[in-house]
């Protein structure tokens, strides 16, 4: 079992944003000093509930402070970027924090609107948006040259640089917070970060993953390794 601490501090006037956000690099990296194995950060906009507000830039200082921990996003909202200049950003980053980075990835807060509103985005297209902006991640850091014609994007680029530092591209997760998604995250063979879940329910729901990793009909080598990384909040 491996432990990690995840940084949700919340600034209630801006007046505070300075101290807090200095006050949160310096206990990422404390947890490092302290023996944990992943420090997480999450992302949200616009009033404070995450004081650094964007974890990328904010994950930069943290790699450039530490040397053993792994970083990672819990989680970077995909519907509210544009996937090729995340792409560029992660690929800086896994090779700044020498291949210690874990990507992520959610469609969104629903229950913050304004946080699409914010950037002259939509919720109601966030799922779809958030699939095409996942699968563009993916391909460009491992196809050369990549080009993807979608609904919501349409790029073409020779190569993306710098390339990556893990291979074939930095861990993605997803986070999981619905039944559904759960089984179908199980049937794409992806790692799962699970949300808030009561106790009692947290059972049926890996269950559920369980039971997509067997109708995605992957290797039993690959599940022993899903199992064994999924991420747990408490």
């Amino acid at each position: 079992m491996r432990f990690g601490w995840l940084t949700l501090a919340h600034s209630p006037s801006p007046e505070g944003d300075h101290a807090a956000i200095a006050e949160q690099l310096e206990q990422a990296c404390l947890a490092e000093t302290v023996g944990f194995d992943s420090v997480w950060l999450t992302e949200h906009n616009f009033t404070g509930e995450a004081v650094y507000c964007d974890p990328i830039p904010f994950a930069s200082a943290l790699a450039a402070r530490t040397s053993r921990v792994r970083i990672g996003f819990a989680v970077i909202q995909l519907a509210l970027r544009h996937p090729v200049r995340l792409a560029v950003q992660l690929a800086l980053l896994d090779n700044l924090s020498r291949g210690r980075l874990d990507v992520g990835v959610g469609r969104g807060s629903l229950y913050n609107e304004y946080e699409f509103v914010g950037y002259g985005l939509r919720s109601d297209d966030s799922r779809a948006r958030s699939a095409e902006a996942l699968e563009i991640l993916t391909r460009a850091w491992t196809e050369e040259p990549f080009s993807y014609q979608g609904k919501f994007f349409q790029v073409s680029l020779p190569a993306l640089r710098p390339r990556v530092y893990q291979r074939p591209h930095p861990p993605i997760w997803r986070s999981v917070v619905t039944p559904a998604s759960f089984e179908e995250c199980g049937r794409l063979g992806v790692p799962i970060l699970t949300s808030r879940i009561p106790r009692e329910s947290i059972g049926a729901r890996l269950q559920l993953y369980e039971d997509g990793l067997v109708a995605g009909g992957h290797p039993e080598p690959l599940r022993r390794r899903l199992r064994r990384d999924v991420a747990v909040w408490r």
